[in-house]
């Protein structure tokens, strides 16, 4: 027993040897508007840094993540379309199309609940959906694991920003998450508007009015009401509406498939109106390619369903009308404003771009 103390001291020094460790990591500083508010959560197991966003950034490219090594996260959802994509449904790994329409993905450091059904709470798990769906990227995360492990590339940076070489699936959502919580869009002509950088033209004010404002015909007061849903500084709310696209959602149920409750049928998450003009087509199911077909739905063709929105139930321009009743003209005017909310420096930014494309 008297060598014990010996012992212990010679592994203790070995194992010093043997303990993989991170690299000197820097943390990530996010940067966004004060009127954003700082109401988000990030993990205390995933805090962000710089090396961990750049890790991300690559794994969002990256085509190895998928079962046939061709489809990456960027391909339905793309910088030039905010990322999300034109297609109304996305072609992943099967050749099938997708259930619903690809999302934008734009200031979800302030989204709780993700998918248009709000399925997932976190970017972490969100990631692992389509990761591991059939029709989108098809692979699991084990798989994927395997992939990279066997590169050049991956195992020292995910060593650097994990600590260790053993690459998990679990790392890669973490990565993926850092990434997608830049993802921050605040510097439209509207924004810059607001900090009287830039004038808006006289047909996108009347626009912005209209879509700030809810009607009040008794008060002679016209508006569409399209700020009660996606209203605020990040032009979105975290809530579930049903805004009338069928009089009973049959074939895709929404929120009511997560809950089980009858009320949150036809129900789908309110999503932000930012760089909406990149992202056609429209809704959950992409059913609208354009802002007419938009603004004529929410004026003129919704469905007086039971769950309607009832923000849509009672906006009424004129005073025995039953829907919004907005002229052409005001319509032009909401599309015109639109318009004003595309941050092209944010579908430019490089340090959003494919790294490993080739200039």
């Amino acid at each position: 027993m008297r060598y014990f103390p010996l012992l212990i001291a010679l592994l203790v020094f070995f194992s010093s040897f043997l303990v993989e460790k991170k690299g000197k990591l820097h943390p990530y500083k996010l940067e966004y508007p004060t009127s954003f508010g700082s109401r988000f959560t990030i993990p205390d197991d995933n805090p962000m840094t710089e090396e961990g966003v750049a890790l991300g950034r690559m794994l969002f490219y990256e085509p190895l993540l998928s079962s046939t090594n061709t489809v990456a996260c960027a391909s339905c959802h793309k910088q030039a379309n905010a990322f999300s994509d034109d297609r109304q449904l996305s072609i992943g790994v099967s050749g099938t199309p997708t259930r619903r329409n690809s999302m934008s993905l734009v200031n979800l450091l302030w989204v709780k609940n993700l998918f248009w059904d709000g399925r997932a709470n976190g970017l972490e798990n969100q990631a692992v959906f389509p990761l591991t769906h059939p029709d989108e990227m098809g692979q699991s995360l084990e798989a994927s694991a395997k992939k990279l492990a066997k590169t050049r590339l991956y195992p020292p940076l995910f060593q650097e920003v994990f600590g260790t070489s053993v690459i998990t699936g679990e790392q890669i959502t973490k990565a993926l998450a850092q990434f997608e919580r830049t993802l921050i869009s605040a510097n439209s002509p509207y924004d810059r508007s607001l900090k009287g950088e830039t004038t808006l033209s006289a047909s996108e004010q009347r626009g912005r009015d209209l879509f700030m404002r809810g009607p009040a015909p008794e008060r002679g007061v016209r508006g569409g009401n399209c700020a009660h849903c996606h209203g605020g500084a990040k032009l979105m709310q975290e809530v579930f509406h049903n805004n009338g696209l069928d009089s009973i959602a049959v074939a895709d149920r929404g929120r009511q498939e997560i809950t089980t409750d009858g009320l949150d049928n036809g129900r789908f998450r309110v999503v932000t109106l930012r760089n909406i003009a990149l992202t056609a087509p429209y809704m959950h199911d992409g059913r609208f390619a354009s802002f007419e077909q938009v603004l004529d739905h929410y004026n003129e063709h919704f469905h007086f369903s039971p769950n309607l929105s009832h923000e849509l139930r009672t906006s009424h321009n004129e005073p025995t009308g039953q829907r919004l009743g907005l002229t052409s003209s005001e319509k032009k005017d909401i599309i015109a404003f639109l318009h004003t909310l595309t941050d092209s420096t944010f579908v430019t930014n490089p340090a959003f771009a494919n790294p490993f494309r080739k200039h």
